[in-house]
C-alpha cells in the first residue's frame, strides 16, 4: 500500500498483551524491576501496567504450544474515542480480517480487535491513561 492512502491517524504502538505461565512472576519482574504501576487487575488471571506512556497487559495462559512466550496481540493507540470506529470503517473497507467489533470497555477504554495478514492479532485502542485526548471515564 502507497504511503499516500488517506487513513485514520493513530497515536503509535504503545500497548503490548503478553501471555504468561506465571503472573505473579512477571508482574514483580514488570513492576518490582523495570518500575511499572498497576493500572487495571480485573481478575486474578489479568492485569494491566502501565509507565505513564504505555500500556503492559499480562494474561494469564495454561498452553502456549511448547513455546517459552506466545503474544496475545499488539495494540495501536489513537489519541480519541471516535477513532476507534474510523479504524474500524477504514480497515473493513480495506478487507481485513476482523476478530471483533468496536466495544467500550469498563475502563473507559474503547477498542476493536483484528488480524494482519499473517495472523497476528493487533488491537485498535483508545486507552485514557496513554490516548492524548482522553476524557476521565468518571466524569
Amino acid at each position: 500500500m502507497s504511503n499516500l492512502l488517506p487513513r485514520p491517524k493513530h497515536a503509535g504502538l504503545r500497548h503490548v498483551a503478553l501471555n504468561v505461565i506465571n503472573l505473579a512472576i512477571m508482574e514483580s519482574f514488570y513492576v518490582d524491576l523495570l518500575g511499572f504501576e498497576v493500572e487495571w487487575r480485573p481478575d486474578d488471571e489479568n492485569v494491566y501496567l502501565c509507565s505513564g506512556v504505555d500500556n503492559l497487559a499480562l494474561h494469564v495462559v495454561r498452553d502456549t504450544g511448547g513455546k517459552s512466550q506466545t503474544l496475545d496481540h499488539i495494540g495501536i493507540i489513537v489519541d480519541d474515542m471516535s477513532g476507534v470506529d474510523d479504524w474500524y470503517d477504514f480497515l473493513t473497507q480495506h478487507k481485513v480480517k476482523m476478530a471483533t467489533k468496536p466495544k467500550t470497555h469498563r475502563d473507559g477504554a474503547r477498542s476493536f480487535y483484528c488480524y494482519d495478514p499473517e495472523g497476528t492479532v493487533l488491537q485498535v485502542i483508545f486507552h485514557p491513561p496513554i490516548s492524548a485526548g482522553a476524557i476521565n471515564p468518571s466524569a
